[in-house]
């Protein structure tokens, strides 16, 4: 299934028709999905950094939500994956910045496609989910 959604964000990225693989994924449990994905998020994360896992937390806020396409959800999961993931298209341990860059195009792609979706609450959850992972970010205004 994480396949056919790099696949599907692949094709979509490159203006290829995805129908036939989404039709693949027409029955997935995006609830069993999601969950276990939180497993996977929160060790990446805390190695990752409170800045890089923001956009992820969001997506992942938003995945959950019932107002978001299957289309989207795909996309999402896809750039979920794809992020945290030690598979790549471009390797890192080969082409160093390069193999990093192109994790930051999937999900600065899906983030455009899908900023509809993160509300003030989303954006809250994430705030709390980050300040309990990281401790509390303090803020000069």
């Amino acid at each position: 299934m994480t396949t056919i959604c790099l696949l599907i964000l692949a094709y979509y990225i490159l203006g290829k028709d995805t129908s036939a693989l989404r039709q693949r994924l027409r029955n997935v449990d995006w609830h069993k999905k999601i969950s276990d994905l939180v497993d996977k998020v929160r060790p990446w994360a805390l190695k990752a950094g409170r800045v890089a896992a923001r956009p992820i937390l969001q997506f992942y806020y938003v995945l959950q939500d019932e107002k978001t396409s299957s289309l989207d959800r795909i996309l999402i999961y896809a750039a979920i994956a794809y992020t945290i993931l030690p598979m790549d298209f471009i390797p890192r341990s080969v082409f160093k910045v390069l193999g990093i860059l192109d994790d930051g195009v999937a999900v600065m792609y899906v983030y455009k496609k899908v900023k509809k979706y993160i509300t003030p609450e989303i954006n809250a959850r994430v705030d709390r989910t980050l300040d309990e992972w990281f401790g509390v970010e303090y803020v000069m205004v």
